[in-house]
């Protein structure tokens, strides 16, 4: 088978694992539900999220049939939401009941293990089986008896392209056709110079698309589990550095930035010809490109990029004191039916397999994607993802200081070897903090 923003927390690690001696953290009282007069306790349970997932409809929903439960939702932007759940960690008070971690974000907390419900002791066994095995792995800790989070959205990787550039180019434009077409990655670099001798558009989008080729692919990335850092010459991660630096070199990397009214101009207008995106993109776009409307199409990236970006998973803090309720209530939200709820609405692409085969899904065609169905090309590069790589508590800090690097090269014309060993200079610097 073929198979957003960062935020800075300096300190915040250290302050948190050091603060770990200082509470217990083990009041994480269950419930019985039930006072003595036999009736249902009225429980409220703090939920907090981040970005647009549309929970606050299906809570109602739990709440109609749970009559004696109370959600109150608490919506924030990514940084902010990671910034005020890491505080209340580590002050050992003001957590919620439930809280979403974003994958990148998740190694940070897992230093504060014992701040967190085992969700194996609330019935998460019961339900293993439902999502993709490395989903699943992500959200324990590194012996695998303790699970953080259960597993919410996912973000598999896939080639978007302009359907009129490739014809423009004399190249096909049918997604299978496409998927051959760009199976490794030489031959999705071949593809990128045919695209610019014949229409004089760029291929991919940015240099940071470029470098995330290889680097969301990674198994080690920036940090061993270990926390050290691996930036050698033979790293993975110079790897998907000098990749970019190639396709830069080549001329098919364009200079738009992820996000700005520049790229999103270019996404709409056609001014570049591929975006290496995520599942998640799809929503961006039908919202956001109405010019571009049955332009674009979807198709499988070659196997040396097969990845993840993005996602995220939902925890129980110990400091609950309902935390069985709190479970029951997560279970019941990332079930495969509730999955495919949050798809159709919101764009969350599914971490339940099971969704896959549901025909809402396989034949949920895109007005945006030329009647596309683009659902199933999302699913067989979710099932050719074989693991996701340790990220580590600063990753994002670090990414930061390679994409400058790149940007340098790109932007400024500077020397490529020189950048990387400045880049990994700085790197050195912040992991001494």
């Amino acid at each position: 088978m073929k198979r957003m923003k960062k935020f800075a927390a300096l300190g915040l690690s250290s302050m948190l694992a050091l603060s770990l001696a200082a509470c217990s953290g083990d009041n994480a009282e269950k419930s019985s539900n039930t006072n003595d007069g036999g009736k249902k306790e009225q429980i409220t349970l703090d939920f907090w999220t981040f970005g647009a997932t549309g929970y606050e409809d299906l809570t109602k929903e739990y709440e109609k049939q749970n009559p004696n439960i109370k959600i109150k939702v608490k919506a924030s932007e990514t940084a902010d939401h990671h910034d005020a759940l890491f505080t209340s960690l580590s002050a050992g008070s003001g957590a919620p009941d439930i809280a979403m971690l974003e994958i990148d974000q998740f190694d940070r907390f897992k230093v504060a293990q014992d701040r967190f419900a085992n969700l194996y002791d609330l019935g998460a066994n019961d339900v293993k089986e439902q999502y993709l095995d490395w989903k699943w792995e992500v959200g324990e800790n590194a012996d695998g008896d303790f699970l953080f989070g259960l597993p919410t959205d996912i973000g598999p990787k896939a080639l978007y392209y302009r359907t009129d550039l490739f014809e423009q180019a004399g190249l096909p434009s049918d997604p299978d056709e496409v998927a051959a077409l760009v199976n490794s990655p030489k031959a999705f670099e071949e593809t990128g110079l045919k695209i610019k001798e014949e229409t004089g558009m760029p291929f991919v989008d940015s240099i940071e698309m470029a470098y995330r080729a290889y680097l969301d692919a990674a198994k080690t990335a920036y940090l061993t589990p270990d926390n050290e850092l691996n930036l050698g010459s033979d790293s993975e991660v110079k790897k998907a550095y000098d990749y970019a630096v190639h396709l830069n070199e080549i001329g098919i990397v364009g200079k738009y930035e992820m996000w700005s009214p520049e790229w999103a101009n270019a996404v709409n207008k056609g001014e570049f010809a591929a975006e290496l995106g995520a599942g998640w993109l799809k929503g961006w776009m039908e919202g956001n490109a109405p010019d571009a409307v049955g332009k674009w199409k979807v198709a499988t990236l070659p196997t040396d990029f097969a990845s993840n970006w993005g996602g995220s998973y939902i925890a129980v803090p110990n400091e609950t004191k309902h935390a069985q309720e709190a479970y029951d209530f997560v279970e019941w939200l990332v079930s495969p039916e509730n999955q495919l709820k949050s798809f159709q609405s919101h764009g969350l692409f599914p971490s339940a397999h099971a969704v896959y085969d549901m025909e809402e899904f396989k034949s949920n065609q895109d007005e945006f994607f030329g009647g596309q169905a683009s659902a199933p090309v999302f699913a067989e590069a979710a099932q050719d993802i074989t693991g996701i790589g340790y990220k580590g508590e600063k990753y994002n800090q670090i990414h930061s200081e390679i994409l400058n690097a790149l940007k340098n090269i790109q932007n400024k014309g500077a020397d490529p070897e020189k950048e990387w060993e400045a880049a990994v200079k700085r790197a050195e610097d912040l992991m001494k903090r």
